[in-house]
This record gives structure tokens, C-alpha cells and sequence, in this order.
């Protein structure tokens, strides 16, 4: 490749960025806990990353990663981070799971309430790339239901449970988010690109239906309002299939999926031609502002979506509109494998669900 390429240079300090590194390493040495030799060298370096990360919280050195200019100076513009707490609870969360050891717990659990605290307003109840304390609260919402630990854990863990409860009534109540007159939820609405968070919200809701069905209850308790299962379920489903098609614009979010889907993605592979020719950055301009259809079709990537009124303008030029990202599409994979039902075996008589609810507990013990 002879374009730029250039690395920025992170010194110890950017905690939120290696706490993302930290809680995906840990993550996926659970995937690929079969091959124990990799498995353990995920953990292994996810250790050290989290030693050198945690030192700098306990002296007060710990800033994010968008603070370095030599770090995240560019990235600012379109990630800027607005704290790191929450990435040090998911860190720490992901290694206890993955370890089994409660020193990431203690740390997890005590330092949740703070990293509550630090969220902004506009972040609330929404599980994206800056904000990952409703996947925690979820998260930790399971730990409770399946492998209460008690003392000395349960007061976080039952904060997690009741921000989890008051998570989920948002989305059902109407209340706390808008809809767009074609059901799609607004969470961060006046941001552009709604479908990232409707797939996370996806997600989470998917997730919570699965617990409280295998603990055979039926519906909870807000505020104001009771809600039942079905209701959450539904909620989830739509969501996913509004990204797929069941929109005003009978059109599929995800490039490629149906017969009507965005063809001018806001994507420089998708739009310039492989035809064996270099074209410069400067070159790019002409295929950006042309009114013709992306030579290469970018399967599978959901693009931003709609505005507030479910009005889409699949033009390449408009970002908000026709941008994929890889942090809004990694939500939509996750929400599509939860709603996936595996083939249920002929003797099973429980609820089919993808939810594997020991697995990921397998070092996780009392006595630890």
C-alpha cells in the first residue's frame, strides 16, 4: 500500500483506550478458551496492559486518550472521548471473567458507582464506543442472577440490576428516548447516524429478555408502569427489523441485504473502482461527488440511517446519512447473533435460546 499510513504514539496515560484493549483481549481469550496455549496469552497480555493502566489510576495520572495530541490528536475529531472510567470498570469486569480473579472484581465493583457518576447526560443509556456502563450494569446484572457472589459485591451489583431495570423501562416507556413515526429509537438524537445505538439497545434488550426468561419470570416493575417480556422482545425485534427493511422506505440498512439497500455509501473502497490504477487521495473527489452508483458493493456494512422523520438521502456526500463505521456495525453483529435461535434438539423442552449461561462463568467461584 503506498498510501499514509501513520501511527500514533500512546504512552501510559490513555486509559480508556487500553481499558477497550484490556476488556477485548480478556473477551476473547473466553472465545477461544479451547486453544488454551493462545488463550492464555491473550490474558497474559491483557494483564500487563491492565498493571500499567490501573498503577496510573491509583496516582491520579490517568487522563484519555483524546488528551495526547501525539495519541489521539486526530482521532479527536470524530472520537473524542469524554472520560475513561467506565472503559477501567469493562477492563476489569472482562479480566475477572476471563481470570476468575476477584481482584478485578473488587475493582470492577467498587469503582462502578464513581464511573456512574462521571457519565455525562447525553450518554445515558446508551452502550456505544464511549460509553460502555449499560453493557456493564447488564453484565454485572448477570453475574447477580446466576452466580451471586454476596458480600462483599452486592451492593454494586444490585445498582447494576436496578440501572438494568431502569435501562429497559426507558425503552419501553416512550418516555425518556423519541421514535421516529416508523418505530426506529432515538438516543442520541441531533448526532446523526441513530441506527448504531437502536442495534446496541437491540442488544442489551435481546440479553435481559433471555435472563428474565430463564428465570421463568414473566414481566418487572418501573416507576410508574409494569412491562412484560413480550413487550421487551418486541421492542428488540423491531429494532433490528426496521435496520433490515420493516422502515417507511422499505429499505435495508445493511448494504447488500434485499433488493433495496443504500448504493452510495460514503466509502472509498465501495466507490472508486478496482481497476489496477493508483488514485491519490485528491483523486477520490471525483468518485465522492459522483452521482453514480459504488462499482463495489460493501456487503454487510449498515450504513448511519435516517433522520428523526425515517427520511434517508442515500447520497455519498452525506455522511450522517450513508457512512458505515466499524464501532456501529460491530453492534448490529452483536444484536443479530443474540436474536439467532441455534437448532433445539428434539429432547430439549426449555426456552431455545443462543444465551450460553454457565460458560462464561467457568472461573468464576465463591472462594476464589
Amino acid at each position: 500500500m503506498r498510501y499514509k499510513r501513520p501511527v500514533s504514539v500512546c504512552n501510559e496515560t490513555a486509559s480508556d483506550l487500553a481499558g477497550e484493549i484490556v476488556a477485548a483481549l480478556s473477551a476473547a481469550s473466553i472465545v477461544f478458551k479451547q486453544e488454551n496455549e493462545y488463550s492464555q496469552r491473550l490474558i497474559k497480555k491483557a494483564e500487563q496492559i491492565y498493571e500499567i493502566t490501573a498503577k496510573e489510576d491509583r496516582i491520579h495520572r490517568a487522563i484519555t486518550y483524546t488528551t495526547i495530541d501525539a495519541c489521539g490528536g486526530e482521532a479527536r475529531k470524530f472520537y473524542g472521548s469524554s472520560g475513561y472510567k467506565d472503559e477501567l470498570v469493562w477492563a476489569a469486569t472482562w479480566l475477572f471473567f476471563a481470570t476468575g480473579n476477584h481482584t478485578f472484581l473488587d475493582y470492577a465493583t467498587t469503582n462502578f458507582a464513581a464511573a456512574v457518576d462521571d457519565e455525562t447526560t447525553t450518554d445515558k443509556g446508551i452502550f456505544y464506543w464511549n460509553n460502555k456502563l449499560a453493557a456493564n450494569a447488564v453484565l454485572f446484572t448477570r453475574l447477580r442472577f446466576f452466580r451471586d457472589l454476596g458480600f462483599p459485591y452486592e451492593k454494586a451489583l444490585g445498582l447494576s440490576t436496578n440501572m438494568t431495570d431502569q435501562l429497559m423501562c426507558s425503552y419501553l416507556s416512550k418516555q425518556n428516548f423519541n421514535r421516529t413515526p416508523g418505530g426506529l429509537i432515538l438516543l442520541s438524537p441531533g448526532t446523526g447516524g441513530p441506527l448504531q445505538f437502536a442495534a446496541t439497545a437491540s442488544f442489551l434488550s435481546k440479553l435481559y429478555n433471555d435472563y428474565l426468561t430463564l428465570l421463568r419470570r414473566s414481566s418487572w416493575n418501573c416507576t410508574n408502569d409494569g412491562f412484560s417480556l413480550e413487550m421487551l422482545q418486541s421492542f428488540s425485534t423491531s429494532q433490528i427489523n426496521y435496520i433490515l427493511g420493516d422502515n417507511p422506505k422499505k429499505m435495508s440498512y445493511m448494504v447488500g441485504f434485499g433488493d433495496h439497500y443504500p448504493t452510495h455509501v460514503h466509502h472509498r473502497s465501495a466507490s472508486i473502482p478496482w481497476d489496477g490504477q493508483y488514485h491519490s487521495c485528491a483523486d477520490g473527489d471525483r468518485w465522492l461527488h459522483s452521482q453514480d452508483r459504488n462499482p463495489n458493493i460493501l456487503l454487510g456494512a449498515m450504513v448511519a440511517g435516517p433522520d428523526q422523520f425515517d427520511d434517508f438521502s442515500d447520497e455519498r456526500e452525506k455522511t450522517w446519512s450513508t457512512e458505515p463505521s466499524i464501532a456501529g456495525n460491530a453492534g448490529l453483529v452483536a444484536a443479530l447473533i443474540a436474536h439467532h435461535d441455534p437448532p433445539r434438539s428434539s429432547a430439549s423442552n426449555g426456552p431455545n435460546l443462543g444465551l450460553d449461561i454457565v460458560g462464561i462463568f467457568e472461573k468464576v467461584h465463591l472462594d476464589s
